[in-house]
C-alpha cells in the first residue's frame, strides 16, 4: 500500500539512516518501539524482572529506540493497575528496580526513553473513583468504568508539574536515555488541551494558549530537571476526533510552542477513549473531519501521516508517526516523503520483538496480528452490531496482545494461539489482584 505523498526533491533517509536530534543524541536507525502498556510492576510500581527481560529482548531486536508505557506521576491516577509509579522522590526499591529495566533496555546501542504519564479522568473507577481533572466531565462511555472527576486547584496543579520533573530526573539518574511526556489520547494533559474536557476560567482554561500552559510547564520543569543534552519528547494529538474537540490548527499551534521550548522529537498521534483513532477504531460518535487530512487516509497503513506531513510544512523539529504501519514500502515512503523523520511500531512487537532487524535485513511486511487470532468465538461477532457491545470484542483483542508482552516478561516466548476471550478474563484477574495487593499495603487510596 502506497503513501500517496508528493516527494521532495532532496536526498532522503530510509529506515535504517542514523537520526540526530536537537539535543545532540543520535539514533542509530528510524524504526522506534511505540509506548505500548505492560501492567507488569509489582504492587508498589516497581518495575522488576519480568519487565527486564521483555525490554532486553526489545533491545536487541533492532529498534534504535524504546518508549516505556505509561509510567505514572500519581499512584491514584493510573492508566491501569500494573503501571510502574514514580510520584514522589523515589525508594531504593524504586531506583534499583529503574537502574536494572534501564540497563535491560539499553543494550544493543538502543535508546530507553520513558514515557511520563497521569490518566485524569480516564483513570478507572475501581482504582479511583473520583479522579482529578481539569474539569468535571466525565468520560462518555456507557458501562460505569469511570467515575466522576473532580476538578483540580491551583495548588495541585502546581504539584503536578514537578511530579513530571521529579519522574523525569528519577529516570535519568537511574540510566534511562531520555523521556516522553504523554499529552495524547485524552489522558491528564491532553483533557487541559481540549475545549470539550476543560471548561477552567482560570489561567489554565479558555484561550488555548491557556489550555497549554500545563503542557508547557511541564516541558520547562522536566528541561530544568534533566539539562539541555537529555532528549525530551511529547506525544501529541494531531486532533481528538471529537466534535467540540482539540483539532489539528490547535495541534499545530501547539506544535509549534513545543519546538520553542526545545523539545527534541514530538510524536504525532490522536483520539481518545471516546474515540479511539489511535486503536484504528471508530468511537461512540461520529468522527470529527480533520482539513489536514486526505480522502484516500482511512484506506492507507498509517492514519496519522498526513497530519504529520502537514505539521512538517511549518516545523523543524523531528516527527515520529505511529499506527498502523505494517510494510517497509509504507515506511520509506513516509520517511522519504518528508511525513516523519522516525518510524513508531507497536502491536507487531508484541509477537515480533525482532521487527525492526527483520525490516532492516529486507523483509517487506511485518504481519497483521489480528488475522493470527485464531480462537476468537464465532458469537462475538454479533457484537460488531452494537457500538457498545463491539468493545468486549476490543477489549478481547488488546487483552491477548497485553498477554502476549505477559509471556515474553514471564517466559522469554510469546503464545500466537492463546483465546482472546481467555486473555481478556486473565487481565481482569490480574488486574484485580494487583490493586488489592496495593490497596492492602496502601500504595493506592482509592480515594
Amino acid at each position: 500500500m502506497t503513501i500517496d505523498i508528493d516527494t521532495p526533491d532532496i536526498e532522503t533517509p530510509d529506515i535504517g539512516t542514523p537520526l540526530t536530534l536537537p539535543c545532540g543524541v543520535t539514533l542509530k536507525n528510524r524504526l522506534a518501539k511505540a509506548a505500548m502498556t505492560e501492567g507488569m510492576a509489582d504492587h508498589q510500581g516497581v518495575p522488576g524482572e519480568h519487565l527486564d527481560r521483555l525490554y532486553a529482548k526489545w533491545a536487541n531486536g533492532g529498534a534504535c529506540l524504546l518508549l516505556s508505557g505509561n509510567f505514572q506521576v500519581d499512584a491514584n491516577h493510573l492508566e491501569r493497575p500494573g503501571n510502574v509509579i514514580i510520584d514522589s522522590v523515589p525508594s531504593d526499591a524504586l531506583q534499583n528496580g529503574l537502574a536494572s529495566m534501564a540497563q535491560a533496555g539499553t543494550q544493543n546501542n538502543t535508546q530507553l526513553w520513558a514515557q511520563l504519564s497521569h490518566a485524569g479522568r480516564q483513570t478507572m473507577k475501581n482504582v479511583n473513583p473520583h479522579p482529578k481533572a481539569p474539569s468535571a466531565v466525565r468520560v462518555g462511555i456507557a458501562g460505569g468504568m469511570f467515575g466522576e472527576p473532580v476538578p483540580l486547584t491551583l495548588q495541585e496543579i502546581e504539584d503536578l508539574v514537578q511530579r513530571f520533573a521529579t519522574a523525569a530526573l528519577a529516570v535519568q539518574q537511574a540510566g534511562f536515555t531520555g523521556v516522553q511526556i504523554h499529552a495524547a489520547h485524552g489522558y491528564l494533559v491532553s483533557q487541559f488541551l481540549s475545549p470539550r474536557t476543560n471548561l477552567r476560567n482560570d489561567q489554565y482554561g479558555g484561550s488555548l494558549e491557556n489550555r497549554a500552559r500545563f503542557l508547557l510547564e511541564i516541558v520547562a520543569a522536566v528541561r530544568g530537571a534533566v539539562g539541555p543534552q537529555f532528549p525530551v519528547s511529547v506525544k501529541l494529538n494531531s486532533a481528538d476526533f471529537q466534535r467540540g474537540g482539540f483539532n489539528f490548527d490547535e495541534s499545530l499551534q501547539v506544535a509549534s510552542w513545543l519546538q520553542d521550548a526545545s523539545v527534541d522529537l514530538l510524536e504525532v498521534s490522536g483520539g481518545t477513549y471516546e474515540q479511539p483513532k489511535l486503536m484504528g477504531s471508530e468511537g461512540i460518535e461520529e468522527v470529527e473531519p480533520q482539513r489536514a487530512v486526505a480522502a484516500s487516509t482511512r484506506a492507507r497503513e498509517a492514519y496519522f501521516v498526513d497530519f504529520a506531513k502537514a505539521m512538517r510544512d511549518q516545523l523543524q523539529m523531528p516527527l515520529m508517526v505511529t499506527g498502523g504501519f505494517r510494510s517497509r514500502d509504507a515506511m520509506q515512503q513516509a520517511l522519504q516523503a518528508g511525513a516523519a523523520d522516525l518510524i513508531g511500531l507497536g502491536r507487531p512487537l508484541c509477537l515480533l520483538p525482532d521487527g525492526p532487524a527483520r525490516l532492516l535485513s529486507g523483509e517487506t511486511v511485518l504481519p497483521r496480528l489480528e488475522q493470527t487470532l485464531s480462537a476468537i468465538p464465532a458469537w462475538l461477532g454479533v457484537l460488531r452490531r452494537n457500538a457498545t457491545l463491539r468493545s468486549v470484542e476490543g477489549l478481547a483483542v488488546q487483552s491477548w496482545y497485553y498477554v502476549q508482552l505477559y509471556r515474553w516478561g514471564e517466559t522469554g516466548k510469546s503464545d500466537a494461539a492463546f483465546s482472546p476471550l481467555k486473555a481478556m478474563f486473565e487481565v481482569i484477574r490480574r488486574q484485580k489482584k494487583w490493586l488489592a495487593a496495593a490497596v492492602a499495603n496502601g500504595r493506592v487510596s482509592k480515594a
